[in-house]
């Protein structure tokens, strides 16, 4: 269906993902309104141009999804009580159509001059689930047993351990027993999620990002103490627990894989690099893993005809650390640096497979402004704006309203020092409150780069 619609109607399917906290509502929010309002973007081409017509939305294409919460994101985002709109916590989507001038001859004589943006927001915790599609409940649960006895895991996961200590796979099957067990594994989880741990290889996703799965069977299980090839006997909590991550696989993993994600053909992957940094070196390899198992998640490489027709593949993906308006401009370029070395590994089998990789800082809305502090006669390269309420700053307390500058800290010169993680000279992360336009656009850090990028060569 998508092929046939593909050559009357040229459509990209963008997906949006990244870890908590990673700002993918606020991206998709300022990427929508940037482009419906034209923002000036010059290093989106096509705009710079001038060969845009016009750009709208159209109707939800697939009955079956959500609607992202367009109208409602960016009314949270304007105005005196502007704040920054909810975290994503389900699929959605929504469909830009853009009318440009052809600039080839074959897309002039034979094109439509028209593409749709099909944005297909999802949280990155559903994505690191892919992986279980080719483990078996025994491999998972002896790998996740072992990486939680390692590092910073170790005390978070004591009361679920203890709990675990009076399991087996040979007892019989109790419902009370399992549950509490699912229960205990989601708060280590959480645990491991958590600002001042920061980690990020946490499947599986539903247990973190449950949706309309609250309360449901197929989130009532959890990993036991066994071997990576061993057997249950029916009627046991092995056996039971076994059941229920094979009915997660199966009604969870496989619909979201094959009715969405297999759809996909752009692909943005949003990351909270500066956090991952002050939580500290363990944070940064967990970092580490888990972009290489999204990595490994993807169907990638060129399109041609056959992949079309038995499965599109995703021939860019860009990785984008978040955030960079917290930084002073000067270290923007070593928060790329440090974003394309973490993602190094995976770039270079994503390039093999003939898929095009980028990174990038990026600040899809920018809520600060560069400044300049003189103190005891040394001057500091700072960021300003306005803290949220309830935000401290060197013993002083911000009620939301008072504009403050401040010394973020500044990145290591080489990119390698910063992956052991920042705690002899940590970041100094506030909170700020959006940016009150005076225009109609807001502020960014190279949102147009990124626009260029997922959908430049679409434009022929």
């Amino acid at each position: 269906m998508d092929f046939t619609a593909g050559i009357t109607e040229p459509t990209v399917r963008l997906g949006v993902t990244g870890l908590s906290r990673s700002g993918k509502t606020v991206f998709i929010t300022a990427l929508v309104h940037a482009l419906l309002k034209q923002s000036r973007l010059p290093v989106f081409e096509a705009q710079a141009e001038g060969r845009v017509r016009r750009i709208y939305l159209e109707p939800q294409p697939n009955d079956d999804l959500p609607r992202f919460a367009y109208e409602q994101n960016l009314a949270k985002l304007m105005g005196d009580n502007r704040h920054w709109p909810d975290s994503t916590r389900q699929i959605s989507q929504l469909r830009l159509t853009l009318e440009y001038v052809p600039e080839s001859f074959v897309a002039r004589n034979f094109g439509s001059g028209r593409l749709h943006i099909d944005i297909v927001d999802y949280p990155g915790e559903w994505l690191l689930d892919l992986p279980l599609l080719s483990q078996t409940y025994q491999q998972w649960s002896a790998a996740t047993l072992a990486g939680s006895r390692s590092g910073p895991r170790t005390a978070l996961a004591k009361i679920w351990h203890d709990h675990l200590a009076i399991l087996s796979a040979e007892m019989p099957a109790e419902e009370l027993s399992a549950m509490k067990a699912a229960e205990l594994f989601s708060t280590y989880l959480r645990a491991c999620r958590s600002q001042q741990t920061a980690l990020s290889s946490l499947p599986p996703g539903r247990f973190l990002m449950p949706g309309d799965l609250e309360g449901s069977p197929l989130l009532a299980f959890a990993p036991l103490d066994v071997t990576p090839n061993q057997e249950f006997n029916s009627g046991s909590m092995g056996a039971l627990m076994e059941r229920r991550y094979n009915s997660y696989v199966a009604h969870v993993v496989k619909p979201f894989f094959y009715g969405h994600f297999a759809r996909l053909n752009r692909q943005i992957v949003l990351v909270d690099v500066m956090s991952a940094l002050n939580a500290g070196e363990a944070a940064v390899n967990d970092l580490r893993m888990a972009l290489a198992d999204v990595m490994g998640a993807f169907r990638m490489g060129a399109n041609t005809l056959t992949t079309h027709l038995f499965g599109r593949r995703i021939d860019k993906v860009l990785f984008a650390a978040t955030k960079a308006d917290l930084l002073n401009q000067n270290d923007h370029d070593k928060l790329e640096a440090i974003l394309r070395l973490l993602v190094q590994e995976a770039s270079a089998k994503a390039e093999f497979s003939g898929a095009k990789v980028d990174a990038l800082a990026l600040s899809a809305i920018r809520a600060t402004r560069e400044a300049t502090v003189t103190q005891k006669g040394q001057e500091f390269s700072c960021i300003a704006g306005i803290p949220e309420a309830g935000e401290v700053i060197s013993g002083q307390t911000f009620d939301g309203e008072k504009e403050a500058a401040i010394f973020p800290g500044d990145l290591p010169l080489t990119p390698a020092l910063a992956l052991k993680g920042l705690q002899q000279s940590a970041l100094h992360f506030v909170k700020f409150r959006p940016p009150l336009i005076s225009g109609e656009t807001f502020p960014h850090i190279r949102l147009d780069r990124a626009i260029e990028f997922l959908i430049g060569d679409s434009l022929p």
